[in-house]
């Protein structure tokens, strides 16, 4: 009996485990957790996640060139200088005074046409630049210029000198580095961005309609209503009253 109660005595303690000294029972730590579990370290891993490059991947070594929001710097975006925008400045208005004297004589009929319609301004080879001149003094004159530049392009027929001129009216008028941009929205950039891809005499109809729309709207009425307006009409009018 006494032999029996020895080996009972053995084989609870294989099957409980130790006990600590103060008599209680001592379970061995699990550590199945730690030897079957790897701790997860996917999103730290830079094997797992490798660097997003499709940016500059996908993209032509040259889309720069046509990015509407100029958000790089290449060199193929030659925009002027502050001195060179000022010497074009200086030819232009040169320009602008020998085109004015090489006008027919106004004539008060013509000047009274004008406040007809935009459409009977803008064609009038004055009017236009008496317009320009009332532009020049809001500081929005850009628009007018984009606007005819666009016309000249219309007319021009050899694909060279239209990629070339095509390139330069972005880099003037529609680049954000340009001081001479123009207002245009979101869309018609976009437009102007995909229709770059194959430049032509139509890349950018869109934003001249939205420009004269502009200048319709907006421009023209406070022209119609300016001091500079009523002191041409009366200009003219005071030689046929005496």
């Amino acid at each position: 009996m006494g032999s029996e109660l020895v080996e009972m005595g053995k084989s609870a303690e294989h099957t409980s485990g130790a006990q600590d000294p103060d008599g209680s029972t001592h379970t061995p730590s699990r550590t199945l957790d730690s030897t079957h579990t790897p701790s997860r370290t996917l999103d730290s891993d830079s094997t797992h996640t490798p660097p997003r490059t499709l940016d500059s991947t996908h993209t032509p070594s040259n889309a720069c060139c046509f990015c509407w929001c100029c958000c790089c710097s290449c060199s193929c975006l030659t925009v002027r200088t502050a001195k060179e925008e000022r010497t074009m400045t200086t030819i232009s208005e040169e320009q602008e005074e020998d085109d004015i004297e090489q006008m027919p004589q106004l004539t008060l009929e013509e000047v009274q046409s004008w406040g007809e319609s935009f459409e009977r301004l803008i064609k009038s080879a004055q009017g236009r630049s008496h317009f320009q001149q009332f532009l020049k003094s809001e500081f929005s004159e850009e628009n007018l210029k984009f606007w005819l530049i666009c016309e000249d392009l219309k007319k021009e027929t050899n694909k060279t000198t239209v990629e070339q001129t095509v390139k330069q009216i972005y880099e003037d008028y529609v680049s954000v580095k340009s001081p001479k941009e123009v207002s245009l929205d979101s869309r018609v950039r976009e437009v102007i961005h995909s229709n770059m891809q194959e430049p032509s005499s139509c890349t950018f109809d869109e934003a001249q309609q939205q420009i004269y729309v502009l200048m319709q709207r907006d421009s023209f009425p406070r022209f119609m209503n300016s001091s500079m307006y009523a002191d041409l009409l009366q200009s003219l009018q005071t030689p046929n009253e005496s």
